[in-house]
């Protein structure tokens, strides 16, 4: 009998995966709570499924119900870090400071770090027919949000972007092009068979904003590249959800409800949905309005699209109390124009467009571009995030001449991981004449380079719970740095005491931490922790006990990056 169930489930997984459309295939459409019969099993539920990978239990109430009307510019803070779990699982990635959640206590300081702009910018410009765009002669190469990922299938950088669209273009709006690489720096233009003698890889729709997501967890390989188009259909924005084999060949397989221009779309693979991230410019009086976000979630994308709808009742989050003013127009309220986010290690990264003005009336009259910049946000639950540092982490130029002088704006996908560095994309624009000449940029970053540790002192960990052997700790140090570990009581373990310790020195983003007579935590596994570290100089950036000598730290990789395993986390190449 255990045989026959075991063919049954064998044949009808067989059946599930052949099928070509997007809609699960174990579920009647019309009634999703009621699996079709014959189907087999579901499995087993999580016994807690508000329970978070790191220890963060999730409200009774979710997503969150907040109100625009006493929320709207006041930002958020994240209640995990008002009431912490009691044990923080660090099993997943590499653990970073960017906030309060890991710390106890400390004598050290938090600072943090921005990008370099590559000095060649920018890596890709219009250089085609179809990238041009109206009577103006105004060009547009650069990715709306759409994205950059490194494909370790075929160990290629790729990008999505929006070009200008020429004679290709429907209402001024742009079309998708495609762009590859070897090293993410020098980009070619391949000619494809979409629009024959062309990188366009779709057009014939009235575009905004688009996300092409490398779904890595995705099993279907029909399905692993996912894109959400924003487009105007009978003059009403909508998401268009389409499924790609390669990238190139698009397949449309869900609309959404009524929403705005310049939303987008990401996956939260800690909870295994997908948030849709909707702009909304709200009312607050007749003088008034502030752009904002509305909130989805999904576990199916398809359902996500379905389901998606800018309205009040969804609302997520407006400005930040404190964003940074436009200099030149002080009296212009700041406001969320975007955010993409991205899995890094253990968290979400989240960067948001900040649109500090003018209005595009005032731009056209003043001669100038309005001022969006990207700012860093982080996130343990993919819902909530904290923004302690205001500043810009990848600003304008306040050269009017530069690729960059106006209207920076994230990337999906970004970062991506090459060697020991970040690589971020981002948009940018220009003034020739009067017209915006719209192009791409690079920045880097040190890897986990987000925020340090930095000084002499020390620093005490919440308790932790961890399923690896090797220490590792990613730092620049000046003088010495010697981590101590202690039981769940705060008294030091023996053979793991800060005298125990073999002292780091020099700068690693991957160095092993030992002690004299214990190269492992072999003998500590399957007990709780609190990590003590010393610190005479230098900057701490993050720190993860992996389960090999390598290294490896089982968080997402984010956009991917050369050497990676294709299932988008730090496994080995062959580990599923």
């Amino acid at each position: 009998m255990k045989l026959l169930k075991y063919l049954c489930f064998i044949i009808a997984t067989a059946v599930a995966y052949s099928c070509s459309d997007d809609t699960p295939s174990n579920t009647d459409p019309e009634n999703p709570e009621n699996p079709t019969p014959g189907e087999p099993e579901e499995p087993d539920v999580p016994s807690d499924p508000k329970l978070l990978y790191n220890g963060i239990k999730l409200p009774d109430a979710w997503p969150p119900v907040r109100s625009y009307t006493s929320d709207i510019e006041k930002g958020m803070s994240p209640f995990y870090l008002e009431t912490k779990p009691e044990v923080i699982n660090i099993s997943v990635g590499r653990q970073f400071f960017v906030d309060d959640f890991l710390i106890k206590s400390t004598t050290l300081k938090r600072v943090y770090h921005y990008p370099e702009l590559y000095a060649g910018n920018p890596v890709l410009k219009a250089d085609k027919a179809w990238e041009m765009t109206g009577t103006k002669g105004a060009s547009f190469a650069a990715p709306f949000s759409d994205g950059v990922w490194y494909d370790e299938s075929e160990q290629k950088f790729k990008m999505w972007y929006m070009g200008g669209g020429g004679s290709y273009s429907v209402n001024g709006a742009g079309v998708m092009c495609y762009a590859e690489s070897t090293d993410g720096i020098n980009w070619t233009k391949p000619e494809l068979s979409i629009v024959k003698g062309t990188n366009i890889v779709d057009y014939n729709s009235d575009r905004d904003a688009s996300v092409v997501w490398i779904d890595k967890q995705e099993e279907n390989s029909s399905k692993r590249y996912k894109m959400f188009l924003v487009e105007r259909v009978d003059s009403k924005w909508r998401y268009t959800y389409k499924t790609s084999a390669d990238g190139k060949t698009w397949r449309e397989t869900a609309n959404s409800k009524d929403i705005a221009d310049r939303s987008t779309v990401y996956k939260n693979p800690f909870r295994n949905n997908w948030v849709f991230s909707m702009r909304h410019n709200v009312r607050i009086n007749a003088s008034k309005l502030v752009r904002a976000r509305d909130y989805n979630e999904n576990e199916d994308p398809v359902a996500g699209t379905k389901n998606a709808e800018a309205k009040l009742s969804a609302f997520w989050f407006g400005p930040w109390p404190n964003e940074l003013h436009h200099p030149s127009y002080p009296d212009v309220d700041p406001a969320i124009y975007n955010l993409d986010a991205t899995p890094y290690e253990s968290l979400m990264l989240g960067f948001f467009s900040v649109w500090a003005g003018p209005e595009n009336d005032v731009c056209a009259s003043d001669n100038v571009i309005k001022r969006n910049q990207v700012m860093v946000g982080y996130s343990r639950d993919g819902y909530s995030w904290y923004r302690e540092d205001m500043n810009p982490f990848i600003p304008v130029s306040e050269n009017a001449a530069a690729w960059n002088a106006g209207n920076v704006q994230s990337v999906a996908g970004s970062p991506l991981i090459v060697n020991d560095k970040l690589y971020f994309y981002v948009s940018g624009r220009r003034l020739d004449n009067g017209n915006e000449i719209t192009t791409t940029g690079l920045a880097t970053l040190r890897r986990d380079g987000f925020a340090s540790m930095t000084g002499s002192g020390e620093l005490t960990t919440n308790k932790l719970q961890f399923d690896g052997k090797y220490f590792f700790v990613n730092a620049k140090i000046t003088g010495s740095l010697k981590v101590e570990l202690l039981d769940e009581n705060g008294e030091v373990i023996s053979g793991f005491s800060k005298d125990d310790c073999n002292p780091i020195t020099g700068d690693s983003t991957k160095k092993l931490v030992t002690w004299s007579s214990n190269q492992s935590l072999d003998s500590i596994q399957g007990k709780n922790i609190i990590v003590k570290f010393y610190l005479d100089g230098g900057d701490l950036y993050s720190f993860w006990i992996s389960t090999d000598e390598a290294g490896i730290s089982k968080g997402y990789t984010g956009g991917g990056g050369p050497g990676f395993n294709v299932n988008g986390q730090d496994k080995k190449i062959n580990e599923i």
